[in-house]
This record gives C-alpha cells, sequence and structure tokens, in this order.
C-alpha cells in the first residue's frame, strides 16, 4: 500500500521503540498494534535495516523476521552511546533548515512540538556556523492538506473530536459533520478513518477534499471497530458485485480518479470507456446527472435507461 513520507517515517521511529522493548515479537501483534497489515509491516522491516547511526557495518539496524517473529540482534546500535558525533555538511545543514522551519509553521502542531522543534533548530544554526546563512533565504510552503493532516494528528494524538465540511464528489455537495478520528493512513492520498457522528457510522475522507476543520473541546471517543484492511486498497469491489460501463468525455476523465475500476480504454475523442462493479449500481445515477453531456451510462440497460429518465424528469422539473 502506497503511503507518504511522513506517516511511514513516523511509523518506523516508532516501531524502532517498540521492537526495542519487545524483543523476538509476533509479526501479528505487532502489525495489530500499529493498525496496518503484516506485508505493511514487513515492507517496513525490509526498509529498517538501511537505517542506524551511519552506513559502517555494526552502525545499521540488523533485524530480520521469520514471518512469524522480530528479531533485533543488535538493540544497542541505537543506544545514547551509540555511533560518533554526528556532522553535517552545508547542503545537508540547509536543507535540515528549511525543512525544520517549514514544520514549524504548519497549522495544529502541537505548541510543545513547535517549541522543541524551535529549540532544536537553534542548536542546529549555531552548530552549522556560516553554513546556516543559505538557509535563510530559502523557504517551503505546504499546501492547506499539510495543515489539514498536523490538525487530524493532533486531534487523535489529544483524543479530540473535529468539525469538518467535507465535499463530496459523488453528490456534488459540501456537508458539515463531527467526527472522532482513529486513524490516519495513504493509498494515493492521504486518508483519515473516523467515526462520523453525522452517519453514526465509521467513514473515510480524503484530506484534500476537506473545505474547513476545526479541533473541537469535546473528547473524542469512537466505538471499538478492528481497523480496516487496507492491503489491497482502499475500495475494494466483490467479484461478484454487478458490474457497469461508463462512457466519459474529455471532461468526465475525473471519474477514472474517482471511481475503483477494472478498466479504462481511451476512446477516439479523448474520452475513456470505464468499467466498475459496485453492489449498488443504481447510486451510479446521480454520476450520470452531474455529467450531464459528459458521460453517460452504457449498460446495464435498465440502469442506463433509468439515468435518462432521470436526466428527463430533473430537466422537465428546471423548465417549470
Amino acid at each position: 500500500m502506497a503511503t507518504n513520507a511522513i506517516d511511514q517515517t513516523r511509523r518506523m521511529l516508532s516501531l524502532v521503540t517498540y521492537l526495542r522493548e519487545r524483543p523476538g515479537a509476533h509479526v501479528s501483534d505487532v502489525a495489530r498494534a500499529f493498525g496496518i497489515s503484516e506485508d505493511e509491516l514487513i515492507a517496513d522491516l525490509d526498509v529498517l535495516p538501511m537505517c542506524g547511526t551511519s552506513f559502517r557495518g555494526g552502525d545499521l539496524l540488523d533485524i530480520d523476521t521469520d514471518g512469524d517473529r522480530i528479531w533485533w540482534h543488535n538493540p544497542d546500535a541505537t543506544g545514547s552511546s551509540a555511533g560518533e558525533p554526528l556532522r553535517l555538511a552545508a547542503d545537508e545543514a540547509t536543507a535540515l533548515l528549511v525543512a525544520a522551519r517549514a514544520v514549524a509553521t504548519l497549522p495544529g502542531l502541537r505548541e510543545s512540538d513547535r517549541q522543541a522543534l524551535l529549540r532544536a533548530t537553534a542548536k542546529l544554526e549555531a552548530a552549522a556556523g556560516e553554513a546556516a546563512g543559505a538557509s535563510s533565504r530559502l523557504s517551503v510552503t505546504f499546501e492547506s492538506e499539510g495543515g489539514v493532516f498536523a490538525d487530524i494528528d493532533r486531534a487523535i494524538a489529544e483524543r479530540r473530536r473535529v468539525w469538518l465540511r467535507y465535499y463530496s464528489p459523488a453528490r456534488d455537495e459540501l456537508t458539515e459533520r463531527e467526527v472522532d478520528p482513529i486513524r490516519l493512513f495513504a493509498v494515493g492520498h492521504t486518508y483519515v478513518e473516523a467515526w462520523c457522528r453525522l452517519s453514526e457510522a465509521r467513514r473515510t475522507f480524503r484530506l484534500d477534499r476537506v473545505a474547513e476543520i476545526r479541533l473541537l473541546d469535546e473528547a473524542s471517543d469512537p466505538p471499538p471497530i478492528e481497523p480496516r484492511d487496507l492491503s489491497e486498497g482502499l475500495v475494494q469491489p466483490a467479484a461478484e458485485d454487478p458490474e457497469v460501463v461508463v462512457e466519459v468525455g474529455p471532461g468526465g476523465r475525473w471519474v477514472a480518479e474517482y471511481y475503483p475500476h477494472d478498466s479504462a480504454d481511451e476512446l477516439p475523442d479523448g474520452g475513456l470507456r470505464i468499467t466498475l462493479r459496485t453492489p449498488d449500481p443504481g447510486s451510479l445515477r446521480r454520476l450520470a446527472l452531474r455529467l450531464g453531456q459528459d458521460g453517460r451510462i452504457v449498460s446495464p440497460r435498465d440502469l442506463a435507461d433509468s439515468a435518462r429518465d432521470a436526466a428527463r424528469q430533473a430537466l422537465a422539473a428546471y423548465g417549470e
């Protein structure tokens, strides 16, 4: 499963501490504790042996697994006495300073974390000397999704409920709701899995569709639920679900991005012929209405006919 750098780095740093305290931990137990699949955990374990205090032999983490249990053969490699004092080249110091200042400006960052980061940045500036000057002429600005990520991450850490204004492309509307965040994850895009108080059910929200977010003082209290298995992707249509074929013009190509599909074949006019599966084909009538001239349902025939009837009724009502 794809994941972003923030997600994976945070998880792998936590893994180091977790595994140090649990020699011989079972793969299934560790995966469950971190809310990920065993395949994701194994992928992280494949990366950890490339990390350490230096790239010299003995300084890299010596971690392996037999598929059932995880063994760390040199836990002292990350101890307080491990390695030599860190020395940074000018370009390394510049990159660290620019990144640290950018992260410190993220909205939603816990104030204690911000202050710790600023103290570390000041020490790094002093140690870097003249090299720190170049970093002051560079800046990084995070897109809005970074701010939403920071707010959700803070809400999870502080166990607080969140208010959202959220855009739903399927309904082409903004809704307001309160949610209890459970976890952040990435599958191509970054999402938060949460208990939605509007629908009283588990829901998944894509961060770049959050139009507005506000942390509430009310405590987050999601019911105990098993984390979803995302090893096969976010949406996993069943093989027995009915097949639907949709043809879209160039203005409707976004459908292939938002809807899981079996195939998307190019059409001569620059559009796509998309084949997908869904347990509720009728729900795609809204999609057909939204597409308008940019698309149509080809099959099954009864769904195509009902979508055309719905379009005629909508036009008739508009004419009145």
